[in-house]
């Protein structure tokens, strides 16, 4: 195919047994006009076969395949370069396109030019069945990226000029989405199609305790480099408290708390001059996260639940009256 209009990059890393479902989502899509670039990491079971069968029967399959291992971001990176369309949809070996995925996402950004990413929802199945609902409008997605990444990898698609030169970071290896989209809000705006388009496979699988410690170090510094656009810096003394001002954080001491409150009003008042995000949503967002982390507090006290009540009233107010029925005895019995 000399012109097609979207270049779909799907990495394989030992996934012989799901890439015929996977394979088969893509070719049979009601939108047609696409390259479909696969990208065989060096696999040790029989993933490039299955490939390659394809391959013969459906001229629009290339084959990228490595001799080394270089893992997914880095082979997301090379798709992205040899892509012809001028939109690339991502998806994954394990999980399964609906048929009219691509044809409702290119229409979304064919009649939104201000529109650089399209998600969708998605299904999780597997070991257990669950709709994953995102934000849908560019502002309440861009807000969501503070707590947590808010559109599933596998469901993008998304003009190639609107990464410009931006990329994967293989640093950021398992988050490296989370990573990139925080980095590409700044420059474009998201559109979550809110409707099930993808089937998200979930694996029965033990994470070693050293994943998941590297998975929350990348978190944690994606959530740092968007501090940073308040004029934070990743050596703040109190960046703890500004990432707890976005992003819930459980078990806290009445003292840090507080500290917490204190830097979600810095927080508020850096974008009223700044004008980053919306600031309602921003508003609206730091105050759900302060009630949410008052009510699952480490310790309570009257001297905590009176503090709150005398010194923090705009945000004791907004607490709703069982709250703070529970948290007045809670404080009670200490």
């Amino acid at each position: 195919m000399t012109h097609p209009e979207i270049s779909v990059i799907m990495p394989v890393y030992n996934a012989a047994d799901f890439l015929t479902e996977s394979i088969e989502s893509i070719l049979n899509q009601t939108f047609t006009n696409f390259e479909l670039i696969i990208l065989n990491d060096k696999s040790t079971d029989n993933s490039l076969e299955v490939i390659s069968k394809y391959q013969r029967s459906d001229s629009r399959i290339i084959i990228i395949d490595k001799d080394i291992n270089v893992g997914p971001a880095n082979l997301r990176n090379e798709g992205l370069k040899i892509a012809k369309g001028e939109f690339v949809a991502l998806m994954d070996a394990d999980d399964i396109a609906l048929p009219q995925r691509f044809e409702k996402q290119i229409n979304v950004l064919k009649n939104s030019p201000e529109i650089g990413l399209c998600g969708t929802w998605f299904t999780f199945f597997g070991s257990e069945n669950k709709l994953i609902k995102h934000s849908i409008t560019s502002d309440a997605i861009k807000i969501s990226f503070l707590h947590s990444c808010n559109i599933g990898n596998p469901t993008v698609m998304l003009r190639k000029a609107a990464l410009d030169n931006l990329q994967f970071d293989n640093e950021y290896v398992p988050v490296e989405d989370y990573d990139l989209w925080s980095r590409l809000l700044s420059k474009t705006s998201f559109y979550n199609i809110p409707e099930s388009l993808l089937n998200y496979r979930q694996h029965n699988q033990n994470i070693s305790k050293t994943k998941i410690d590297n998975v929350n170090r990348a978190i944690r510094r994606v959530k740092t480099n968007q501090l940073n656009q308040f004029g934070i810096e990743s050596s703040d003394p109190k960046i703890d408290s500004y990432i707890n001002a976005v992003s819930v954080r459980k078990r806290l001491s009445p003292d840090a708390i507080f500290e917490v409150i204190a830097a979600a009003k810095h927080l508020t008042e850096q974008n009223k001059k700044l004008t980053i995000y919306n600031q309602e949503l921003l508003e609206k967002h730091i105050e759900k996260t302060l009630i949410r982390t008052i009510r699952n507090a480490g310790k309570y006290n009257l001297e905590f639940y009176k503090q709150l009540q005398k010194n923090e009233k705009a945000l004791f107010r907004k607490i709703n009256t069982l709250d703070k029925t529970i948290l007045f005895f809670k404080s009670l019995i200490g």
